[in-house]
């Protein structure tokens, strides 16, 4: 049995949040909250609601939430959204605000 949670179109580039979730592939649950608790990253805050809304689901399935790990963690990108900002002699540069589709699943361990 599996647990997922999802969090879509969130402001945070998804280069940035794959970073941490190199960190915590593979590891139990109590493990990754650690490491996402002390990574100064601004991914983390999101990734530790993710976490902990996987384990909420877990816990409703009736699967044993000691034994839970982070089976699978992705990221894909989302919509840009695209902003102007004014530079000189009249010219414009875009700014691309990228956005993240975050997927995390959790396994029992065997």
């Amino acid at each position: 049995m599996e647990a997922t949670a999802k969090v879509t179109f969130v402001r945070i580039a998804p280069r940035k949040v794959k970073v941490v979730l190199d960190l915590i592939r593979n590891k139990d649950t109590a493990k990754a909250m650690a490491i996402l608790k002390h990574t100064p990253k601004a991914a983390c805050e999101v990734l530790e609601k993710l976490l902990k809304s996987a384990m909420a689901n877990a816990e409703y399935k009736d699967m044993d939430t000691t034994r839970l790990y982070v089976a699978e963690c992705y990221v894909s990108q989302g919509p840009t959204l695209k902003r102007i900002r004014p530079r000189a002699q009249g010219r414009a540069f875009r700014i691309n605000k990228k956005t993240s589709h975050i997927t995390l699943v959790l396994r029992e361990a065997e």
